[in-house]
């Protein structure tokens, strides 16, 4: 088997903002390209992300899909953005093949475009937009042990030099960003805390890892920090996909909240 691959959790931040000149976002733009300088380029993206959802896991399978503008009430500029990124149509159709070998129902759809999930953070990590790519999205059940679950049948698919991503966020309490209410910020940081040391611990076995992170909602303040788990979720498929401890965690500040990325070396 031929499937070299690295695998990176990271944030896409507030809809387009990020391309914008957002300082807010700046800790978090730098953190982007420090992790993507830190990997040889990939010869493919397999991207999961938090605003793709459907009741049978899809994939993106067109030749040149067009970017979704997924966001609203933004200036001219966050329509006028670009990402003339390929597809992948192959690497759709062994992924979906992988899926099902492993029981997982999986279809493909040729007509969906690339989202704000995956066009904003690539367009700062890979702003050539020459590496192909392909969308996965979440299971609209949002059950956290599923997704766990894709990413372990991902862990078979035999594609040299893969990076796969996971674009959520791993604080996502819309109220709460613009709040600089004390507890708030603390309930933040107690979250981040949980979350840094269940994937980086080396004393935490996989067998209690991959149950830390199934019941991810019982971690002090998890329903706080993510009140919908939709931008939590793509790192359930990343880590499925990894089984191992994190090789590096990035920590930075986003919007005023503490925030962490992750990237697992094949």
């Amino acid at each position: 088997m031929n499937n070299t691959r690295t695998i990176m959790y990271i944030a896409h931040g507030g809809g387009p903002t990020p391309l914008l000149g957002d300082s807010a976002h700046q800790n978090m733009i730098d953190t982007l390209k420090i992790m993507a300088g830190k990997i040889a380029k990939p010869s493919a993206i397999l991207l999961i992300s938090a605003h793709f959802e459907a009741n049978i896991p899809t994939l993106t399978s067109g030749a040149e899909p067009n970017l979704i503008y997924d966001y609203h009430g933004f200036p001219k500029a966050a329509y006028d953005i670009q990402y003339p990124c390929k597809g992948a149509p192959q690497l759709a159709q062994a992924v979906q093949q992988c899926l099902q070998s492993s029981g997982i129902n999986a279809q493909k759809d040729p007509q969906r475009g690339f989202d704000h999930g995956m066009f904003v953070p690539l367009k700062l990590m890979f702003p050539d937009a020459d590496v192909p790519c392909v969308q996965l999205s979440l299971d609209s059940s949002l059950d956290a042990t599923k997704h766990l679950a894709m990413g372990q049948a991902l862990a078979s698919l035999d594609w040299e030099n893969l990076l796969i991503i996971g674009s959520g966020f791993s604080f996502h309490n819309m109220a709460a960003f613009f709040s600089s209410d004390d507890s708030a910020n603390q309930k933040n940081q107690t979250f981040e805390t949980w979350l840094r040391n269940t994937l980086t611990n080396t004393n935490i076995t996989e067998a209690q890892r991959t149950q830390l992170l199934a019941n991810w909602h019982t971690a002090p303040e998890a329903r706080f920090c993510h009140p919908r788990e939709e931008h939590l979720l793509p790192l359930h498929v990343c880590y499925g996909a990894a089984r191992k401890v994190s090789d590096e965690l990035f920590a930075y500040t986003v919007l005023n909240k503490q925030s962490s990325m992750f990237l697992w070396r094949g």
